[in-house]
């Protein structure tokens, strides 16, 4: 009797106050409401044929058995023959024809697309799911049970799609210790000391991740290629990744690195032409394939950021990239060949010099002598997944070489997963924007980068880099960004409120509160994201020469990385123009080139990107520049902000262990802003000596620095650089002593929300605590992950005490106490009335 109750009250609890991890993602299948459960029971059959063996189709047919018992309660059954019995019938098109002819759709899929169709024969009904090849099943399977979840109908279907690009890759920047080059995700799924993870079901679900939204392939190690992923002794490593993927439809793809016929192979020379090294590259592209038959292609990083490649030995990158191809292409193999070759050892005082015009330089004029199985994998912008820039003008200027866009998932320069930026409207941007590379045709850059322009071969790689972390990317929302990533690589065509509708749907339910709530978000993430780190074309304004992570305005100056904006006293931004600058808007075909050539043509989006110009330009908007920078800040801080309020209401409208992460991300990324608002406006206006027209920047009522209070034990400590720290400075405690910083509250006597400035390193665990008037109200580790090991921007986080009752004459007490190298640092706390 206990036991029945303890079910009936577990029953009678919402659903959102129990706790999901994340880990489901989209693929969740939450049991439908009762309305639409209904209606898909009366046309759901009971029966499920699978007409096949193939690993991708029993992927399939696994796939709807779960999908339908999450969101109907229902159990299908299996059978291997079409009887008279109504059934969802899935297998290629030749298996179809083989066992059941007469339920061959009407026309015809290509490729990886699929058939989803619903036939009558004899009476009885049957929804027939088919395509070409065995991962169309697998793709047209989750397309279904899409429409299920999304309560489309699913009683007289006649549906038909084809992905845009047959090219549907991911690359992981993963190292064969675990550790990830721009993951911020936890440890690598792949890898753990030195080879493949004893455990790889991970890895499986992540290749059901993927095939849900049609991606193919998978490089499963860095750009920054160990040599040692290609030796005898490792392929075994390789092979078993391989067969947690292959299920899923997905194809390994290795980095290599371009000098492994010396380093692997023991050739005295890499030289591309040199008859050893062809031999070399045969031979081991051989091996490979006969451990991993359908391996997807080889990826390689040369000449660029110190990986070793042609320029070394006199030879070009289509020389490189050749013959490499050449041993690939035999087997069916693909390679790519990263077109992000530049110089980061440039003269920062030559002011022809320009990082943007490298990827351009280095391959326009080889168009033409790269072989047919060859790609050039171009990052959507000419420097660096930078928060805005111009698309590469390289996508307008190869018309006789294959082609693929690289777009970044993971948010190496966007908060690295700390802060929520939805990166698909930014994605559109660009693969809409019409390049113009062919007269009175359009020519927008997803046509051009799927080779549909010229009649090339092409498609869309994403960098993922997801991780061990229970929701992949260390941030729920972050998710988004694969979801979307997939969904465009498939239909370019797509809209941003399109994709992350169906996103929110599946990952969080169709609650319209939710909905609405989640899409102003994510929609306008970007946008705020960019008024609080660089606008006007800027780029991101952080450590570009450390963690890329922190504001750090002038770490882009005065080095070889190229990233500049040349900014001084009098004015900002990099001068590209042909007339007087380094001549890279000339790099775009005419009618673009005559738009960014002139400060007047110029979108204001860029401005600072095309041109150098004083900070009392005016915009179109009519505001000057330099206004521009305050006010975009304090803008993007003041969203962040309300960002937090609006998911406060979703409380218990979302499962309660979700809920809480997300709104301590966005906590987390609304003090941050502060930092960036502050940093960026501070510096601007400390260099260009104009005050901001509303009189914020340099005013913070209620702000009292720690330098300012009375110190036991701190010192006073001055910030690298400058912008870091409110006032230039900070407070730290010496290791072995315990030390505190008191303020005097001088206000009216009321409630406050009492905010404490702090800062968290990540190599060590200091403790803080704060009292009122000798009451412990607080306290707290800094246990946080950031990816800082000193007090600086990156570091600096906030700690908020709400409804404190102040007195006039009050002591505020913060107390410090410090561990490892965490200096129980502080910034400056802030006092504001209570809401």
């Amino acid at each position: 009797m206990h036991r029945a109750l303890t079910l009936i009250l577990m029953l009678a609890i919402p659903t959102a106050l129990f706790a999901e991890s994340g880990y489901d993602a989209w693929l969740r299948y939450a049991p439908l409401e009762d309305s639409s459960a209904r209606r898909y029971r009366d046309v759901i059959p009971a029966v499920l044929v699978t007409l096949g063996t193939e690993a991708p189709v029993l992927s399939a047919r696994d796939e709807l058995v779960r999908g339908v018992r999450g969101m109907l309660n229902r159990q299908m059954r299996n059978q291997s023959r079409v009887s008279g019995e109504a059934a969802i019938v899935i297998g290629t098109l030749s298996q179809i024809r083989q066992s059941a002819p007469e339920l061959v759709p009407a026309g015809n899929v290509e490729g990886d697309g699929f058939s989803l169709r619903t036939v009558r024969n004899n009476g009885t009904r049957f929804i027939v799911i088919t395509a070409q090849s065995d991962r169309g099943v697998l793709y047209g399977s989750f397309a279904f049970l899409r429409r299920m979840a999304f309560g489309e109908s699913v009683a007289d279907l006649d549906q038909k799609e084809s992905p845009y690009s047959p090219i549907r890759w991911i690359n992981h920047w993963e190292n064969l210790d675990g550790s990830i080059e721009r993951g911020y995700g936890g440890r690598s799924i792949f890898w753990e000391n030195g080879r493949a993870r004893q455990d790889l079901s991970r890895v499986s679900d992540y290749g059901r991740l993927l095939a849900s939204l049609g991606i193919n392939g998978c490089s499963i190690n860095n750009v920054n290629a160990d040599p040692r992923v290609i030796t005898s002794e490792f392929l075994p490593q390789i092979v078993r990744v391989a067969e947690a993927l292959r299920p899923w439809g997905v194809k390994v793809v290795l980095a290599v690195d371009f000098g492994s016929p010396r380093t692997v192979g023991g050739l005295t020379t890499f030289d591309p032409l040199d008859p050893g090294v062809v031999a070399f590259w045969k031979n081991k592209v051989d091996e490979i394939y006969k451990a991993v038959p359908d391996l997807g292609g080889l990826v390689l990083k040369a000449d660029s950021e110190g990986r070793i490649g042609p320029s070394a030995v006199g030879r070009t990158h289509a020389d490189a990239a050749n013959v490499i191809a050449r041993a690939l292409k035999p087997h069916g193999g693909s390679f790519f060949y990263r077109g992000f070759v530049y110089d980061n050892k440039m003269d920062w005082r030559i002011l022809k010099n320009d990082r943007a015009r490298a990827a351009n330089d280095n391959f326009k004029d080889l168009d033409g002598k790269f072989d047919d199985n060859v790609f050039i994998q171009i990052k959507n912008g000419p420097i660096d997944f930078q928060v805005r820039e111009p698309a590469s003008p390289l996508f307008g200027n190869l018309e006789k070489t294959n082609q693929v866009i690289e777009l970044q998932i993971t948010q190496e320069y966007m908060g690295q997963a700390r802060h929520t930026v939805y990166l698909v409207p930014m994605w559109k941007e660009v693969l809409d924007f019409d390049l113009r590379a062919r007269p009175g045709i359009a020519t927008p850059v997803k046509a051009l980068a799927s080779g549909r322009t010229f009649g090339r071969a092409g498609g869309f790689i994403g960098v993922s880099n997801v991780g061990l972390d229970d929701n992949w990317y260390g941030n729920h929302m972050s998710q988004a960004n694969l979801y979307g990533f997939g969904r465009l690589a498939w239909n370019p065509d797509l809209s941003s409120s399109q994709i992350v509708d169906e996103w929110t749907r599946l990952t969080f339910g169709s609650d319209p509160r939710v909905l609405e709530t989640i899409a102003n978000i994510q929609l306008t993430s970007w946008r705020t994201y960019e008024n609080y780190t660089g606008p006007l074309g800027l780029q991101t304004l952080t450590d570009i020469v450390g963690n890329h992570y922190g504001v750090a305005v002038e770490a882009s100056e005065r080095n070889g990385w190229g990233q500049w904006h040349r900014a001084d006293e009098k004015g900002v931004g990099m001068d590209r123009s042909v007339a007087t600058g380094t001549g890279f808007a000339g790099q775009f075909r005419p009618e673009i080139a005559r738009i960014y050539e002139t400060v007047e043509n110029t979108p204001d989006d860029l401005l600072l990107f095309m041109h150098h110009v004083p900070y009392t330009q005016r915009l179109k908007s009519g505001k000057s520049v330099v206004q521009f920078i305050y006010d975009s800040h304090y803008d993007g801080a003041d969203a962040v902000e309300k960002y937090v309020n609006a998911w406060k209401e979703l409380k218990g409208r979302v499962d309660d262990r979700r809920y809480e992460e997300v709104l301590a991300q966005l906590k987390y990324q609304a003090g941050q802003a502060i930092v960036w608002r502050d940093a960026v406006a501070g510096w601007f206006y400390k260099m260009s000596k104009i005050p901001d027209a509303r009189g914020r920047v340099g005013n913070y009522p209620g702000r009292i620095e720690a330098e300012a209070a009375s110190l036991t034990g701190y010192r006073v400590l001055a910030v690298t650089p400058f912008e870091a720290a409110s006032g230039e400075k900070a407070v730290e405690c010496p290791a072995g002593s315990t030390c505190t910083a008191t303020f005097k509250f001088g206000g009216q006597p009321g409630w406050y929300d009492l905010s404490v400035r702090y800062f968290d390193v990540n190599n060590g665990v200091a403790r803080y605590r704060v009292r009122v008037a000798g009451q412990l109200l607080d306290e707290w580790s800094g246990t946080d992950r950031v990816p800082s090991r000193r007090v600086d921007s990156g570091s600096s986080a906030r700690r908020i005490v709400e409804g404190v009752a102040l007195r006039s004459g009050d002591e505020i007490q913060i107390e410090g106490i410090p561990e490892g190298g965490e200096t129980a640092a502080l910034d400056y706390i802030e006092i504001r009335a209570a809401n």
